[in-house]
């Protein structure tokens, strides 16, 4: 009987265990076989034994004779390998396509594309800096330069050209030219391997042409510009000025800077390796265009004088400042005057304050000058006439206020013409009573108040104009008459100019137009001009203006012999910027008026800020009025007109 199957499970490590799940069980060794320990194995022969006993037998045998089990083989794939000559061939295939590709795009470069790319090379060396245009004059109407550019000269050292037998004569030279430190000269002249060292700026031509003279190698010079402005013309707040870089910064050259600064030219460089520049390397690119010139409606000589005579009196009643403004009735301002003013030289050591153009940007009161637009309003509608007679006392009560004439007459009969004639508060007041809020304002706003003048100059302000809706009870008498409302010189100098011109307001304007290289004019388009009362309307008024410079007026110093003169005196008070009211604030002295009255060719407004010797319109500002005046007709050669002043009825008792 055969012995019985060991159905223990088999270690899978063993000899002959299966690779896999259901493999089948390993082969008997053969008869002859080797064992692992190189024993023959031989095979047993049964016994007399009981099998129990021959099993037990053959499994100490086993144990005695079974050796460790061999470490398992690991599992690897088998490749194959290929045909070497065909991985060659592969290889020889791709070698031959990088070449070709190399070969072409070497022949794309240096065949097909080189001047392209020695092009590109080159601009790498190349660089586009701006040549310095000429910039457009500020001129006035005849052409005088208010503001100009002067050709200069920029001196440069190129290192690498200086003979070293000239090195020390040049440092000398630069020295004692330019006022250079010697240290600093030196510097520059020894700055190796630097092709362009600057050593001065705005050079003007004759000095650069004394040192090349002196044929010392190694310097040169480059053209430019420098603004210049003529001493003395009172209008640098008007003009402004420039900055380091040419551009317009503040006043008229700020604001027409695209029109002053034309175009700049366009030119390579050659930078070396340090970034110096080599101006003689490269080419012209593009052509500098000049800038235009501009031309005002300034004249020169009424402008110079105006801020003269502004400035003696500011400084003769030791005013904060003022403005003075001369202008035809058809909006051409002739003058635009404003002290305390700065050196255009010297602008960085003034005030910045002082920058500002104080005849468009300090607002006021204009006080009794307002009244003009007071009695436009009530003749032009109808409501009153110049010789309509109202019964003015010298105070009178309007809600909790109390407003009184600028001198105790008492109760008077006046007229119209009467109540302008005296300035009367109180009788405006009246006026205005049966004008009423909502036209009053329409007209002021008709005659350019509260809102832009159409100068366009920077730092205008508008002034302060509210809504007839939120005008509380005392609001209305005092608008009629000069206060809780405000202005800037030019508004007001308008608003005598529009009556002037027989009622039609033409925006003014400063700007007459520019001028190309070729000397051809443009002029600027014209300001709009709107009627705003009639010129019978415009008469009346102007004949009541002339009597305030009569003898029973409050301007006779406004006169001047031989014209005829209209005019108005202002007297207003300045708010206190530190309590916000008018107490301890001051007063601004004004007098705003045309001439020759019957045919008005000038009009001139005179603004006196917080004077403290004498603060009345008539007292402080008509003298400046009438000089300025006198000068401007006699300048402009107009000849008085020969006429007599009618004789208005200022009284109701006057026949």
């Amino acid at each position: 009987m055969s012995a019985p199957r060991d159905r223990r499970p088999r270690d899978p490590r063993r000899p002959g265990a299966a690779n896999r799940t259901g493999a089948r069980p390993a082969q008997q060794p053969r008869p002859g076989a080797t064992r692992p320990d190189g024993a023959a194995r031989t095979r047993a022969r049964p016994t007399g034994r009981p099998s129990h006993g021959r099993r037990r037998e053959r499994e100490r045998t086993a144990r005695r004779h079974r050796a460790a089990p061999p470490t398992p083989p690991l599992l690897r794939r088998t490749f194959q390998r290929g045909d070497p000559g065909k991985r060659i061939r592969f290889g020889g295939v791709l070698i031959v396509v990088i070449l070709l590709l190399f070969a072409g795009r070497l022949t794309q470069i240096q065949g097909l594309e080189a001047e392209t790319y020695a092009e590109a090379a080159s601009n790498m060396r190349l660089q586009t800096i701006d040549i310095p245009t000429l910039r457009g004059q500020i001129t006035d109407v005849h052409g005088a330069p208010f503001a100009l550019s002067v050709e200069v000269r920029r001196v440069f050292v190129d290192p690498e050209e200086v003979d070293p037998d000239e090195r020390d004569r040049l440092v000398d030279e630069l020295v004692s030219r330019f006022g250079l430190e010697e240290d600093e000269a030196a510097e520059a002249v020894d700055a190796k391997p630097s092709r362009y060292q600057v050593v001065a700026t705005g050079v003007l031509p004759g000095e650069w042409a004394a040192l090349r003279d002196l044929g010392l190698s190694g310097v040169g010079a480059q053209v430019d510009y420098r603004r210049s402005y003529p001493e003395e013309t009172g209008a640098a707040d008007l003009v402004g000025f420039v900055g380091d870089e040419g551009h317009g910064l503040e006043g008229l050259e700020g604001y027409l800077d695209s029109v002053l600064a034309g175009q700049q030219g366009k030119r390579q460089v050659e930078v070396g390796m340090d970034g110096t520049q080599i101006p003689m390397a490269g080419g012209l690119v593009r052509e500098p265009v000049p800038g235009q010139d501009v031309r005002l409606t300034l004249d020169r000589d009424v402008q110079w004088y105006a801020y003269q005579v502004l400035a003696e009196r500011v400084d003769e009643l030791e005013a904060e400042g003022g403005s003075v403004i001369v202008m035809r009735p058809t909006g051409e301002i002739l003058a635009m005057a404003d002290y305390p003013s700065y050196s255009q030289s010297e602008v960085f050591e003034a005030d910045q304050e002082d920058w500002a153009n104080g005849a468009v940007h300090e607002i006021f009161e204009p006080g009794s000058t307002n009244k003009v637009i007071t009695m436009g309003a009530a003749l032009e509608r109808g409501i009153t006439t110049p010789e309509t007679v109202y019964t003015v006392p010298y105070s009178i009560q309007y809600y909790d206020q109390t407003f009184r004439n600028s001198t105790n007459n008492g109760t008077q009969r006046l007229t119209v013409n009467g109540i302008m004639a005296q300035s009367s508060n109180v009788g405006t007041i009246q006026i205005a009573d049966e004008v009423g809020a909502g036209v009053l304002h329409s007209y002021m706003e008709d005659f350019g108040l509260g809102q832009p003048t159409g100068l366009e100059l920077p730092g205008e302000e508008a002034g302060i104009l509210t809504h007839p809706d939120d005008w509380w009870g005392t609001q209305l008498p005092s608008v009629s008459i000069g206060h809780g409302v405000s202005v800037n010189a030019a508004q007001m100098a308008s608003v005598y100019a529009t009556i002037a011109n027989g009622g039609v307001r033409a925006e003014p304007r400063v700007v007459a137009g520019t001028v190309d290289a070729e000397g051809g004019f443009t002029p600027s388009e014209g300001g709009e001009r709107r009627r705003v009362v009639s010129e019978e309307t415009a008469r009346q008024l102007a004949l009541m203006l002339e009597a305030v410079t009569s003898d029973e007026g409050t301007a006779p110093q406004a006169r001047i012999d031989g014209y005829r003169v209209a005019g108005k005196t202002g007297t207003a008070n300045r708010i206190n910027p530190e309590t916000g009211r008018y107490r301890g604030g001051g007063y601004t002295a004004t007098f705003a008026g045309f001439a020759p009255a019957d045919d008005p060719e000038l009009v001139v407004q005179v603004v006196l800020h917080d004077p403290q010797r004498s603060y009345y319109g008539g007292e402080a500002a008509g003298p400046v009025f009438n000089d300025i005046m006198s000068f401007a007709l006699r300048s402009m050669q107009v000849p008085p007109t020969g006429t007599e002043p009618p004789a208005l009825r200022l009284f109701e008792d006057e026949v």
